[in-house]
């Protein structure tokens, strides 16, 4: 285990910020990789809010699960892209950020040292439920080439559900990997599983069960 001072050190954290995403997009590499990106949402939070502590438990049954599909997704360079709820609070950048949350719960902080971002990820922040909504994320999935987004985090039936309807409605294939979601209430995340199969299309297998390939790339000008 990290220890906090070790956290608060990392890249991700301190002044070495994470590629930026403005309003054209984002800070792209000379080469990305195209076609699967992967959104982790609302995972990275201090979790201090009104039912927090619930969806706070329903984040730490999934984050081992996510952490690991990061990892087999970062090693084929598929980008991976974090988009969080600010709640109010517009901080200026993801490092500001991050220190708010590590200073919350030592259960919250343990579900950020395993999804810790990597200084090649990218960080959104978004003002409601969906990621696409008031964000530049389809600019950004639009400058990586994107067709398919596997989503994860919380909550199943709220920010993954609705990031996902948004996506089928700009002709993204969705995946949404059943182990990688979770709600405060199993109900919720199975209707969400049900809305997300039936009216999206999108595919919700474990995450060990998908097959990942390594991507081509191409250059963005």
């Amino acid at each position: 285990m990290i220890s906090l001072p070790a956290l608060i050190r990392h890249p991700a954290v301190t002044g070495r910020q994470l590629p930026a995403v403005t309003e054209r997009g984002s800070a792209v590499s000379a080469a990305t990789p195209s076609g699967t990106a992967l959104l982790v949402l609302d995972m990275i939070s201090d979790y201090r809010y009104p039912g927090g502590d619930a969806v706070l438990s329903a984040a730490s049954r999934i984050a081992p699960t996510i952490a690991a599909l990061n990892q087999r997704l970062r090693k084929l360079g598929t980008p991976i892209i974090y988009v969080n709820d600010t709640r109010g609070r517009w901080e200026s950048d993801q490092s500001t950020f991050l220190r708010r949350c590590l200073r919350g719960s030592q259960q919250a902080a343990r579900i950020i040292e395993q999804l810790l971002p990597d200084p090649r990820d990218y960080f959104i922040f978004k003002p409601r439920h969906s990621a696409f909504f008031a964000t530049p994320l389809h600019e950004l999935l639009s400058d990586l080439a994107v067709d398919t987004l596997i989503l994860t985090g919380i909550t199943s039936h709220q920010c993954v559900l609705f990031t996902a309807i948004d996506a089928h409605v700009r002709k993204l294939k969705v995946i949404a990997p059943r182990d990688c979601i979770s709600a405060p209430s199993s109900v919720q995340t199975r209707h969400a599983l049900f809305i997300l199969e039936h009216s999206v299309g999108a595919r919700t297998v474990p995450a060990a069960r998908l097959r990942l390939t390594q991507r081509r790339t191409r250059r963005i000008r």
